[in-house]
């Protein structure tokens, strides 16, 4: 798999991802960082607690991630997640099953761009 075809199939922003990090090899060795990121995981976790702050933080380290890598459809969801918890709001559990699909499709990508 290409880079540009991972990214197609995401639903991310190759064009704009390439021109801030200029080279596909760097593009890679960012984009290989992801599946180490603990945020999901955190976000999950925090949620079952009860705990809204560290929501939160996961929320918008996910959102920021995917922002900055152009992980598009990942970077929608985990917007609309991060706003209601900024609002310190844990009634995210109609936003959660989308953003879990869109995590682990990027990560099953990632994991197929390395294969």
């Amino acid at each position: 798999m290409t880079v540009e075809m991972f990214y197609a199939r995401i639903g991310g922003d190759y064009a704009g991802t390439k021109a801030r990090l200029m080279t596909d090899e760097r593009i890679v060795r960012f984009v290989n960082k992801f599946p180490t990121d603990g945020s999901y995981q955190l976000l999950v976790d925090s949620i079952a607690a009860g705990n809204a702050e560290e929501a939160f933080r996961a929320a918008h380290t996910i959102k920021g991630v995917a922002q900055n890598l152009g992980f598009t459809a990942l970077f929608t969801v985990a917007e609309e997640v991060t706003e209601i918890l900024r609002a310190g709001s844990l009634d995210v559990a109609a936003k959660m099953p989308t953003l879990t699909e869109k995590y682990k499709l990027t990560i099953d990508a990632i994991n197929e761009l390395n294969a």
